[in-house]
């Protein structure tokens, strides 16, 4: 079996305002703790690619070169991450044979909430 260590990462409001800063994607309800708390979402957010980063960070960690060079992932974005939240990357293998290793893949806050879940893929 290919074991893929976790990868936890707390995200705070500073940590948020750097991405954002490093993408140029300055949508409010990211960085104005004001605005944000009228949408649904009552806060601030981190952006999605922020979060989903870590997924690529654990299999980077795990494959190397060819995560980057071969890897494929697919996932659904299935709740918020919240700013101060503390994000847990994981994966476990869901299929392994001579073409490669598939895992199911996810990320989880610290109260259990999946808020990333999908499949990565390492081809042989």
């Amino acid at each position: 079996m290919s074991a893929v260590a976790p990868v936890t990462r707390a995200l705070p409001q500073s940590r948020i305002d750097a991405y954002a800063d490093a993408a140029g994607d300055h949508n409010p309800v990211h960085i104005d703790a004001a605005f944000a708390a009228t949408t649904p979402f009552g806060g601030t957010i981190a952006h999605g690619m922020l979060v989903l980063a870590l997924i690529a960070e654990m299999m980077h960690a795990a494959h190397g070169e060819a995560w980057v060079a071969r890897g494929r992932l697919k996932v659904r974005f299935k709740a918020p991450t919240r700013a101060g939240d503390t994000i847990t990357a994981s994966a476990t293998v869901a299929r392994e044979g001579d073409e490669g290793v598939e895992y199911a893949v996810q990320c989880a806050n610290e109260r259990g909430e999946t808020v990333i879940e999908g499949r990565a893929t390492v081809p042989a």
